[in-house]
């Protein structure tokens, strides 16, 4: 059954929903939330920093919690699944946590920014319940290679309309001299989330076939080995070391480069709100058009790891071109090209980390695929410490106004090119050439490996 396509494209697609709902929300945060606290509403940029750094931490620190707790059997878990109850659970207040964000009682420095870290902390708690869970499903849901490779082919096109929805629909109700139209651009992407969300739920339900097993086998062995025991063993555990590593830097670059948008748009391109929905929708014409050519070239070659390398080079390449871009239509049309490895990124990165998921199972002779992917969300969740740290010490250095959204020095200008190109592709070029040689894979070290978890019944 593991070898087959036993999924229908139908609910490879619902499934995508739920990729779609995650990078909706991880969009219109990300190309808002800093920009309206510093440049909208006026936090002093060390203030805003320090609180997204702290709601990073927090983000980091709750997934791998939530997903040691999430990760053993509990009374509903036979009638309704591991890991679908948890993203109801999460799902709905995370939605709606979200409007919280961008409604603060006051306008003064500390109640701004107290209400920025228990909203976003409140927001991201809910949000951990649900995603941790959803990346768990993946491997467990999807078995085979083959099949891996075409529920990420179809999931991803789907998560790229979410990263459209989230980008362009916020910029069509906001201004930026007026803050208070942020809010209602916050409460458009509620009803958006709630869409998809409803969207997600007939692919995100467990097989029933893997709950019985998995509750088999936790029958027959029902002792959970400590948090930090885990925790240590599955950072030595070297190829999910390097993934999550390189994934870390990949995070960091879509992060800062989102974030840097608003402030590219208004201050180096002179362009209105509005005009972010072409930028925004550049690279995401790019991704979409590429996608398929990856999904092919890693169906023919099948090797992950040399398809992901390709297109991290690439990404990390464009990247570097947009730091010297100062016209408006030349950003788009390059937008467009660099749209290309993001694709390639975003399709092929899920099935190898299911192949990392694998290995562990085959390394503990268990599925612990909730604490894996909360580490993995750690380390991808501090990406967004990494652009907030970017940004407070490029602008502090550079002279950067909080408040002023009419104009900026020369000098505010080019440290807003830095943090938006420069630092994101030296730390991609980084992260894809950790992987390259530290990551050990291979398709017969695979096949090998899903042998033995049949034979073990995992």
């Amino acid at each position: 059954m593991e070898s087959e396509i036993v999924h229908s494209k139908l609910n490879m697609a619902s499934y995508g929903c739920g990729k779609a709902l995650n990078e909706f929300f991880s969009m219109a945060f990300g190309a808002t939330a800093f920009y309206f606290y510093e440049a909208a509403l006026g936090l002093d940029s060390l203030f805003a920093g320090i609180g997204f750094i702290i709601y990073a931490v927090w983000n980091s620190i709750n997934d791998p919690i939530i997903g040691y707790f999430t990760n053993r059997p509990f009374k509903f878990t036979r009638k309704w699944g591991r890991r679908f109850p948890w993203m109801l659970i999460g799902g709905i207040p995370w939605i709606f946590c979200y409007f919280l964000i961008f409604v603060p009682p006051s306008t003064a420095q500390l109640p701004m920014f107290f209400w920025l870290i228990f909203t976003t902390c409140l927001f991201d708690g809910f949000g951990s319940f649900w995603f941790v869970n959803f990346m768990s499903l993946f491997p467990d849901k999807f078995r085979g290679v083959r099949e891996r490779r075409n529920a990420s082919g179809i999931a991803t096109p789907i998560g790229i309309l979410g990263i459209a929805s989230g980008a362009i629909l916020p910029s069509l109700f906001y201004q930026y001299e007026h803050p208070a139209t942020f809010v209602i651009a916050a409460g458009v992407v509620v009803i958006g989330a709630i869409i998809l969300f409803g969207l997600s739920i007939p692919g995100s339900r467990d097989e029933k076939v893997y709950v019985e097993r998995y509750l088999a086998n936790y029958e027959e062995n029902p002792n959970r080995q400590p948090f930090f025991t885990m925790l240590v063993k599955s950072l030595r555990h070297k190829n999910f070391l390097v993934f999550i590593i390189t994934y870390l830097l990949y995070q960091f670059l879509v992060a800062s480069m989102i974030a840097s948008i608003p402030y590219v748009n208004n201050f180096l391109l002179g362009q209105e709100a509005s005009a972010t929905t072409m930028i925004m929708a550049g690279f995401l014409i790019g991704a979409l058009i590429s996608i398929f050519f990856w999904i092919r070239a890693a169906q023919r070659t099948n090797k992950n790891k040399n398809v992901l390398v390709v297109a991290g080079y690439y990404l990390a390449g464009m990247t570097l071109v947009l730091f010297f871009v100062r016209d408006y239509w030349i950003m788009v049309i390059l937008l467009i090209v660099w749209g290309g490895g993001l694709g390639g990124f975003w399709a092929i990165y899920p099935p190898t980390f299911a192949e990392t998921i694998d290995e562990a199972v085959l390394m503990f002779q268990s599925r612990e695929e909730g604490i894996y992917n909360g580490i993995f969300q750690f380390f991808g969740r501090l990406s967004t410490a990494l652009q907030a740290i970017s940004f407070s010490v490029v602008h502090m250095l550079t002279g950067y106004v909080e408040g002023n959204q009419t104009s900026q020095s020369a000098e505010a200008i080019f440290g807003i090119q830095i943090h938006f190109a420069l630092i994101p592709a030296i730390a991609m070029f980084i992260g894809v050439t950790v992987f390259l040689l530290f990551y050990d894979l291979t398709p017969e070290k695979i096949e090998g490996i899903k042998i033995r978890i049949k034979e073990l019944g995992l």
